[in-house]
This record gives C-alpha cells, structure tokens and sequence, in this order.
C-alpha cells in the first residue's frame, strides 16, 4: 500500500494499524518512495496478548477494513477490532479441507443448500459497532438468495467449518466459537489434523445446545447436529497420499 507523507501524518494511528495487521505501507513524497512502515516479529505474539483488552478507540473499524482490504493481495480477517493476517495453509490442511468439501456437496446436493470454500468473505454483527469479517475454510449456505447488488454474500452460514493449525488454534477455538455462537450460526465444526480429531458444537438461541468429538483412532464417522443425514469416514478425511 503507498501513501503520501502528507496522508501518513494526518492518519498515521490508521496506518500503523494496517501495518500491524501485515501490510507493508510504503510512504512517498512528490512521487517518490521514501520510507517504509512494516510489522515488527514480535507484533503476532502482542496481538494474542492483548486483543481480549483493547479498547474501542483502539479497534480496527469495519470501514477502516475494508480500506485495508479493497486493494490488498494479503487475506484478512476482522474479530472484535482486531485484524488477523491469514498465512498459507499446510498441504495437510488443504487436503482436509479438499476431502470435507468433495463430502458436503455430496450430502448437500438438491436440498437448497450450497457448500462453498475459502477465501469468501462471511460478515457477522455483534452489534452496530462490532461487525467482523472472517473466511472460514468451509461454510454451508442455505439462504444463497441473501446477496447484495454486488453478488457479496451478507446472511449468516448454517454451518461452518474451521481446520485448525498451531497459528489458528488460540482463534478458532475460542475467539470465533464465541463469534459463531453469538451470530446465529448453527453448527460449527473445529477439525484437528494433527490430532486427528473434529469437535461439532450446535448452537441453538445463541447458546451452545449441544458438543461432541469425534476422533479418527476411535470413531469411524463424523456426524452433524444440525443435517441429520451428514456423515462423513473420519478416515478419508485423514490419510494424506
């Protein structure tokens, strides 16, 4: 991202916060490049630290968001005022991610359904001055008329899918179970590849109604809550080639 000096003086709160979430701003003067705004290593270990006490002057706004996003070639996700940087996914996470997909829209097919894969943006309000965005690597859609003018998705999934890695698991396990609880999500589905195991919370009146694991050495498959006809064989989901 290049800003001009004098943009960079007038909003440098903004941009540092841009440049804390993994984009690198680089400044220039009369056209020319002169300085160069970046995240320092230690910022990713800060922000788990410190993101539960931010204050609200302090949040990355929604339309300060999207500014970020709107010319960016970086992923990034929006949970309470805080912007998290998405790396690269493992091959492991990717063929977990491949194999849950191929099974869904087998089980969803002509029941007005549609499973769709990152990177897709899902916006969810907590409340007026709260609205997150996050890519989910899964999301089953059953409302796929609820789209605006652009053709951008703006309803609230029935059930999401997150595949854990040791860079997201603080966030999926705690940050966006609470996201997806309060938001109106049905079901959510926590898959673990290293420990072979895949948690299913179903959340009913914003409130966990029900949790199960299922785990690849134990069970032979995955069940759902919420589509009783949903199962999946734990052990094509974890035998990578």
């Amino acid at each position: 991202m290049k800003v001009s000096s004098t943009d960079m003086q007038n909003s440098f709160g903004k941009y540092l916060k841009f440049a804390e979430a993994g984009e690198e701003i680089i400044v220039t003067k009369n056209g020319n490049e002169i300085a160069k705004l970046v995240r320092s290593d230690e910022a990713d270990m800060l922000k788990e630290s410190t993101a539960r006490y931010a204050a609200r002057e302090e949040w990355v706004s929604y339309e300060q968001f999207l500014e970020l996003t709107e010319g960016s070639e970086h992923r990034y996700e929006l949970i309470d005022g805080i912007v998290y940087h998405l790396s690269s996914p493992s091959y492991k996470h990717q063929y977990v991610v491949s194999k849950l997909l191929v099974a869904f829209h087998h089980k969803y097919a002509g029941k007005g359904c549609t499973p769709l894969t990152s990177p897709f943006d899902i916006t969810l309000k907590k409340d007026e001055t709260n609205i997150c965005v996050v890519q989910p690597d899964i999301v089953v859609i059953c409302d796929t008329a609820n789209r605006n003018d652009r053709d951008r998705y703006i309803g609230v999934p029935a059930l999401v899918v997150e595949v854990v890695s040791p860079s997201s698991r603080s966030k999926d396990l705690i940050k966006k179970m609470e996201l997806y609880k309060s938001t109106g999500i049905q079901e959510y589905w926590i898959v673990d590849p290293d420990h072979e195991q895949i948690h299913v919370y179903r959340f009913e009146d914003l409130e966990l109604a029900n949790a199960r694991t299922f785990d690849g050495r134990a069970d032979d498959e995955v069940c759902s809550f919420y589509e009783t006809e949903l199962s999946i064989a734990m052990r094509d989901l974890f035998e990578t080639p």
